[in-house]
């Protein structure tokens, strides 16, 4: 019957050598960021993570107390004081790691900090290397791959919306579906591959028409999964956003506006700005990273004319362009004309119409042929930015899903993408009539997909690849 034992494989075979490191090992280090601060915390994690520090605490004995307390204390070296500090011991398996485990708070020094650092190693511990206390924490089973991986999508999150999507998978959320996936296609494989045992005797212990039923109803998870990365992908990298136009066209002005501070340099001398300037500005918890850009001209100045080349590049991998034209001074037709050159990328264009505080009356500068047309403003006066920002509040309605469960990782997509390729393989070979044998393949290389992505399958390189892009302390 199918099943899976590649934890075991994994845990003694690949993983011996990861990082070649042995993870055995008590570590420690700084969990907390460098520099000064009011206090810094230094995890310790491993068998003899209590036994170590114990050796340089005075005040309790730490090896005699109950997990989870907090003790003050002095770290000592020899007779000299280093520090007051508050040790919490967490006993295994009840701890971060799984492990023994102590974070002792003291005071945010550097000095200070190196200086118990040096004290847990010459006292037998190691430094830890990135993502080693988190790695510990998968394979002692407090985490899954995809939860580990939220741990550091949590730290790096820097919006509301990272942050809800990072918290849901760290919790399980994102887990608890996969293997509430997972395991119906191994029970109907299990099936499969016990009637291969009685193949002769022609007994049917898998419907086919409720595995067809399951895996369509699976098929549509998934895909609802695999949608969702798009809008995942958004707020977690942000939403690249350019401001282009002609010169002069108040596009600095117009940066400063939205950031409602001086942030670009703004002159009327034509071609001030000469490299892009880039900024984030945070609307309903999803960031576009704006960019102000060179102006568009044929240009025989050398520096200016690479910040225009540097423009194009930018609108090319864009998804928004926010195109800023002088409505004191360009007709319907000319804007038209400058559109064009934004046909052949993928980018929403947003056309503005700037400066209408130098204008009598309101302009009219309509778009043949197009749904959007132009948001007019003052970029100077601060007038009717607020559409601007409706506008691109509405690019974040369109690409939303109202799923709880949001792709933000590619790897998972690239797995589920795999997961529905197997998944509709096995739908062919059901309308098909194919043997038992081709449908179990099919099944086992869903699972197998599934379990990429929780990291009950997985590879030495990959969890390299994972972990080594953990800060160090996590």
């Amino acid at each position: 019957m199918y099943t899976f034992t590649c934890y075991e494989y994994l845990t003694s075979h690949s993983m011996s050598n990861y990082l070649k490191t042995d993870l055995t090992d008590t570590i420690c280090a700084l969990a907390t960021s460098g520099g000064i601060s009011a206090i810094g915390v230094i995890r310790i994690s491993g068998i003899d993570a209590i036994k170590i520090v114990n050796k340089i605490f005075q005040g309790k004995d730490l090896e005699n107390v109950q997990t989870h307390t907090v003790h003050f204390g002095k770290i000592i070296d020899g007779i000299e004081i280093i520090d007051e500090v508050l040790a919490t011991i967490f006993v295994s398996p009840k701890s971060y790691t799984g492990e023994n485990s102590v974070e002792i708070s003291c005071h945010g020094s550097p000095f200070i900090q190196q200086q118990i650092l040096e004290l847990l190693i010459k006292s037998g511990a190691r430094l830890a290397k990135p993502g080693e206390f988190t790695l510990r924490a998968f394979l002692n089973k407090k985490l899954d791959l995809s939860q580990a991986e939220a741990v550091a999508d949590l730290i790096a999150s820097n919006s509301s919306e990272t942050h809800k999507a990072a918290m849901n998978q760290m919790r399980g959320g994102f887990s608890h579906q996969i293997n509430l996936l997972k395991e119906k296609l191994i029970n109907f494989a299990s099936l499969i591959e016990l009637e291969l045992d009685f193949a002769e005797e022609d007994v049917e212990f898998a419907s086919k028409d409720e595995l067809k039923k399951l895996v369509i109803h699976i098929q549509s998870l998934i895909q609802s999964l695999i949608h969702s990365f798009k809008y995942g992908n958004v707020i977690k990298n942000g939403i690249p956003t350019v401001i282009a136009g002609k010169p002069n066209a108040g596009k600095s002005t117009l940066l400063n506006a939205l950031l409602n501070e001086e942030r670009a340099i703004v002159s009327e001398i034509a071609g001030t700005t000469r490299d892009t300037i880039e900024e984030a500005l945070t609307i309903d918890g999803i960031n576009f990273r704006l960019t102000d850009t060179a102006g568009l001209r044929k240009s025989i100045d050398e520096i200016e004319s690479l910040g225009i080349e540097k423009t194009y590049e930018k609108i090319s991998k864009a998804t928004i362009v926010l195109y800023l034209f002088d409505a004191s001074k360009t007709t319907s037709v000319e804007l038209e004309k400058e559109l064009k050159e934004f046909e052949l990328h993928d980018a929403i264009i947003i056309p503005i119409g700037n400066k209408i505080d130098l204008l009598s009356s309101f302009p009219n500068q309509l778009i043949n042929h197009s749904t959007i047309q132009p948001i007019y403003i003052s970029s100077l006066k601060k007038e009717n930015i607020h559409s601007i920002v409706e506008e691109l509040r509405k690019v974040i309605r369109e690409q939303k899903v109202n799923d709880d469960i949001i792709i933000t990782n590619i790897r998972h997509f690239e797995a589920l993408k795999n997961t529905s390729e197997s998944l509709q393989s096995v739908i062919v070979a059901i309308d098909g009539h194919f043997s038992g044998e081709m449908l179990s393949i099919d099944i086992r290389k869903a699972i197998f997909h599934l379990s990429e992505i929780t990291g009950d399958i997985t590879t030495e390189d990959l969890l390299d690849n994972i972990f080594s892009k953990f800060c160090i302390g996590k």
